[in-house]
C-alpha cells in the first residue's frame, strides 16, 4: 500500500533496520523489551509534522472505567512490539499505528497507556491473569480469541505472502508444498499454513516447512537472509517490510482472508469494555483515526466505520 505522505521515509528505512538488530539480540518481542508511557492530557496548537492532535477527554466515557483500573491513572497495554508498522521500538521508543491509536483511546478516557512488549504468544494469557489491562497488537478477531477475551474492533486486514524479489523459486499462495515459509509464533498465519500443509500431505505433496520465530522482524530476517523461501504475515506488515527493504522483497497475489483486528480485554468486564470501544468510536467520528491511519500509511480499504465488541467477523 502506498504510504501516507505525513510519514518521513528516509527517517524510517534506520528505524526499521535497528528493530531488526534489536530483536537478534533478543530485546523485541520476546518479553524484554521496555516499557512506554503516552500522555494523556490534550494539547493546544497545531502538531509537528507527523504528530496527531491529542483527543479530548470524555468524561462520560472515562466515568464507565473502573476505579481499580483507572486509580494509577493508566492502562497497562500488552504488545509484540516487533510488528513495524502497527507497533515497534524507533530508538527505545514505541511507535507505530497501534501506539497512536492507543494512545489517543487513553488521552480520549483521561489515562496514560503503558505500553509493554511482550512475546505475542503469551499475550492474551497475560489479559486473563490481570497482567495486561487490555491487549493492542494486530490481533485478528477470530472465534477462538473470542473465547478467551473480549475483542473490539478498530480496522481490518488480510494476509499477504512475500517471497524475493523476482520470485526465484516461482512460489505461488496454492503451490507452497515442500517450501520453507517463515511465519511469527502465534498467528493466524500458523493455523493457515498448517491447514495448506495437510492439504499437500494428504495429496502425495511434500509438506510446508514452518519455520515459526518469535518476532515478525525475526521473519523478515528469515526471508531477505534466504533461510525461507517466503513468508506471511498481516498485509499492512508486509506492505511495509516490501518498502522499508528497498524492494528487496515482493508481495505476490492480493490480500487474502481479510478479518477486523482487535483491542483484547479480559472478559466479563462490562462498562470497561464499552469505554473502549465508545473511546473507538468517538476517534472514528471525530477524524482522529483516519488521521493516523493515514500518518502510518496503512490502506484505506481496512477503515472500519463502526467499531464492534466481539464482530462476527
Amino acid at each position: 500500500m502506498a504510504r501516507g505522505s505525513q510519514l518521513k521515509a528516509l527517517a524510517l528505512l534506520p528505524a526499521f533496520a535497528l528493530v531488526g538488530l534489536t530483536v537478534a539480540c533478543g530485546a523485541g518481542g520476546n518479553g524484554a523489551g521496555g516499557v512506554a508511557t503516552s500522555a494523556p492530557a490534550a494539547a493546544s496548537g497545531t502538531a509537528a509534522a507527523g504528530e496527531i492532535p491529542a483527543a479530548a477527554k470524555d468524561d462520560k466515557l472515562a466515568a464507565e472505567v473502573p476505579a481499580d483500573i483507572k486509580a494509577d491513572g493508566k492502562i497497562v497495554v500488552g504488545q509484540d512490539q516487533s510488528y513495524a508498522p502497527n507497533e515497534f521500538v524507533d530508538n527505545g521508543k514505541a511507535t507505530g499505528f497501534d501506539v497512536d491509536l492507543g494512545t489517543a483511546i487513553g488521552q480520549k478516557l483521561g489515562l496514560q497507556m503503558e505500553f509493554q512488549n511482550a512475546d505475542f504468544s503469551g499475550i492474551i494469557a497475560g489479559i486473563a491473569a490481570g497482567k495486561y489491562e487490555l491487549a493492542m497488537s494486530s490481533f485478528t478477531v477470530n472465534a477462538d480469541r473470542i473465547k478467551q477475551v473480549d475483542m473490539v474492533s478498530y480496522y481490518k486486514a488480510g494476509t499477504s505472502l512475500a517471497v524475493l524479489k523476482g520470485n526465484p523459486d516461482h512460489i505461488t499462495l496454492d503451490d507452497l508444498c515442500g517450501k520453507t515459509v517463515a511465519v511469527q509464533k502465534g498467528t493466524t498465519q500458523v493455523d493457515d499454513l498448517q491447514a495448506r500443509s495437510e492439504k499437500c500431505t494428504k495429496a502425495g505433496k511434500q509438506a510446508i516447512t514452518l519455520s515459526q520465530l518469535t518476532a515478525q522482524t525475526d521473519v523478515n530476517l528469515a526471508l531477505t537472509a534466504k533461510r525461507a523461501q517466503a513468508m506471511l504475515a498481516d498485509s499492512p506488515v508486509v506492505d511495509y517490510a516490501v518498502k522499508q527493504t528497498n524492494g528487496a522483497l515482493e508481495i505476490v497475489g492480493d490480500p487474502y482472508d481479510s478479518a477486523p483486528y482487535g483491542i483484547a480485554l479480559k472478559k466479563g468486564q462490562g462498562q470497561y469494555t464499552q469505554a473502549i470501544q465508545g473511546a473507538v468510536q468517538a476517534l472514528i467520528d471525530d477524524g482522529t483515526y483516519r488521521k493516523i491511519l493515514d500518518k502510518w500509511g496503512l490502506n484505506p480499504v481496512g477503515v472500519i466505520t463502526k467499531s464492534e465488541i466481539n464482530p462476527a467477523g
